[in-house]
């Protein structure tokens, strides 16, 4: 059975109608405000000829792109701000890897408590320190012994 062209749209109109609609996102609370004032809509959407005028008169000039070897020479690399001052109970990670590397070289005389008297610091933030916080240590192995152990 054929259905006639009226017959098709038709079938698809209901179709269309029978849909679920998805329904619309809740409202901002700051909408509430345009509602009960409609004259805030018209304003929104009325074009204010002073601000089209200027816009006009904005003339835009493009030239070629800088080349990148102009790029890397404006590019100078920074160096980190040393610090000027820095408040009490606290210090610099300068001041925290000398500090820790001498206690290191020299444990008897660089004590946790001249530590904190020198750095005008908590004698338990010093203890963490020394006990958590470890420095680089670089080894360096002899050169193995090329004497291969024959095999019988």
């Amino acid at each position: 059975m054929w259905l006639t062209g009226a017959a098709v749209i038709q079938n698809r109109a209901e179709w269309e109608i029978s849909k679920m609609k998805p329904s619309p996102a809740p409202r901002h609370p700051s909408t509430n405000s345009l509602l009960l004032y409609p004259e805030i809509k018209g304003e929104i959407a009325h074009k204010d000829d002073k601000l089209l005028s200027f816009l006009k008169d904005v003339y835009v000039d493009s030239k070629d792109l800088v080349s990148s070897a102009q790029v890397k020479a404006a590019e100078t690399h920074q160096e980190p701000k040393e610090f000027r001052f820095i408040p009490k109970g606290k210090i610099s990670i300068v001041e925290a890897l000398t500090l820790l590397n001498n206690h290191k070289l020299y444990p008897e005389t660089r004590t946790a408590e001249k530590i904190a008297q020198e750095y005008q610091l908590e004698q338990k933030d010093v203890n963490s320190l020394l006990k958590y916080f470890v420095t680089f240590e670089v080894k360096i192995f002899p050169p193995e012994d090329n004497k291969a152990i024959q095999s019988k």
